[in-house]
């Protein structure tokens, strides 16, 4: 589960880049009943926050990297951001954003593992992250596709301390890694990884990708939302025992995430 605590290697923010925030704003307002509130609008800046029943979930900004494809950015809570981008590097991870202060609210930066795979971390200040999760409408879980999932596994677990534990899917569908914060039991697992073949990573050109899953109240009534709106359906829906029911799914410009109802435990 992921929680709002802020507990170190574990999920604590996320944002779009999207090339039209407007479009972005309304088409997520209808799909998962978010309220977006500009931060501002003008050349140099244009975004805001996605909030669900008053409570923020995640930010929205214009894509401006030359090259870069519309995607969301996960953001994983650190103690000291600065020592993190040492243990990036020492990693083989590069840094794409050196950590900066974003006025008192917090520090950040942004990095590359050694595959492509992009993230980033936050070190709180006075704001911790999200104010909401595992509500339908937020985050529940994060997921990495990679084409090696050793690599990962060694690269993650270096920065971050994470734990894991290999799981096989039904069906021979491949090897499931879960993915548990330093130190913490397994019911605070937070997400998992995957490895894929390199031609099934084309939305990433080819790199590793992590995505978002939000929690939904009920997945095909999502879905008909996700489609009506102009955005498209990759994978589902279907039922995957023991977690739910779910669907991977692309945004009008083709950011990927998750949608997921749960199962009844």
């Amino acid at each position: 589960m992921i929680t709002t605590d802020a507990t170190p290697g574990s999920p604590c923010w996320l944002d779009l880049g999207a090339p039209d925030v407007r479009a972005a704003a309304a088409f997520y307002s209808a799909v998962l009943g978010w309220e977006y509130e500009s931060m501002g609008e003008g050349e140099d800046m244009e975004g805001g926050m996605f909030r669900k029943d008053g409570k923020t979930v995640a930010g929205l900004g214009k894509l401006t990297e030359e090259g870069a494809r519309p995607a969301w950015m996960i953001y994983y809570s650190v103690t000291d951001a600065d020592a993190t981008t040492q243990a990036v590097e020492r990693a083989g991870g590069t840094v794409r954003v050196a950590p900066r202060d974003l006025g008192d609210w917090g520090r950040m930066a942004q990095y590359t593992d050694p595959l492509g795979g992009q993230f980033a971390v936050w070190q709180p200040g006075k704001n911790t992250g999200f104010e909401l999760v595992e509500e339908p409408g937020s985050l529940s879980w994060t997921e990495l596709y990679t084409s090696d999932a050793a690599a990962a596994k060694e690269f993650y677990g270096g920065v971050f301390g994470w734990r894991f534990g290999d799981m096989e899917l039904p069906g021979g569908g491949g090897t499931y890694t879960l993915i548990t914060p330093e130190g913490l039991p397994e019911e605070r697992m937070q997400g998992g990884l995957m490895e894929v073949r390199k031609e099934d990573l084309a939305l990433a050109g080819g790199r590793p990708y992590w995505h978002p899953v939000f929690a939904v109240a009920d997945c095909d009534a999502t879905i008909a939302k996700v489609t009506e709106n102009g955005g498209s359906v990759q994978m589902g829906p279907e039922d995957a025992e023991g977690v739910g029911r779910l669907a991977v799914c692309l945004d009008p410009s083709n950011a990927d995430f998750v949608v997921l109802t749960p199962s009844r435990s």
